[in-house]
């Protein structure tokens, strides 16, 4: 096989992490959706990846994106996550979406979709096993489930909390009774907590 350039690998990745969690592979607009580019620029990259022999496609139809690599043999790769910042376990802190560096998963973690991961701070989510210092995983999405711990901007501030839909409002719940809930009608759900990363140094 032809070499593969970074931003290949990056949207070879997805697609891979996509069939795993989906069972079937993303269309071109989920593809530029994920990598915020044009469909003729996600277009390009495939058809790139199908010309250097990591892929077969059928362009006459839909969700026809076949990887010609062995999924399974691949589970010892790994890909890059990006570190965005801080996030609270405790009061909202606030965190700047900017790198802070990165961390190597193994492809078979990747969930399809946009992954990255924050620095966990306070312990107010010690009773669910995350704890100040963590490095916790998110799948990037804007929706939740009752009970799903996210990561969530309320007032402006970035915090880690289980999620709870109530009829006229959002209660963001902690893992510690020292912490009272946070009740708002104004949250922007930011993730979804997939994997969680501890050091014992």
């Amino acid at each position: 096989m032809k070499s593969i350039t970074r931003r290949q690998r990056e949207i070879l990745d997805y697609i891979k992490g996509y069939i795993v969690a989906h069972k079937f592979p993303p269309t071109f607009r989920e593809i530029s959706g994920n990598f915020a580019i044009s469909v003729k620029g996600a277009y390009d990259h495939i058809k790139a990846l199908e010309r250097k022999g990591f892929i077969r496609l059928n362009t006459h139809r839909s969700r026809t994106i076949e990887v010609l690599e062995d999924l399974e043999d691949d589970k010892t790769a790994t890909a890059e996550v990006p570190i965005l910042g801080n996030v609270a376990a405790g009061r909202p802190l606030f965190a700047e979406e900017n790198r802070d560096g990165i961390i190597r998963l193994p492809r078979e973690y990747i969930r399809g979709g946009k992954n990255f991961a924050l620095n966990v701070r306070g312990d107010s989510m010690r009773d669910a096993g995350i704890h100040d210092g963590d490095i916790a995983v998110f799948v990037h999405q804007n929706v939740a489930d009752n009970g799903d711990i996210v990561v969530a901007v309320v007032d402006e501030a970035v915090t880690l909390k289980r999620f709870f839909k109530e009829k006229n409002r959002v209660k963001l719940q902690a893992e510690n009774p020292e912490f009272p809930p946070i009740y708002t009608q104004d949250v922007r759900i930011l993730g979804k907590l997939t994997h969680l990363i501890r050091s014992y140094a």
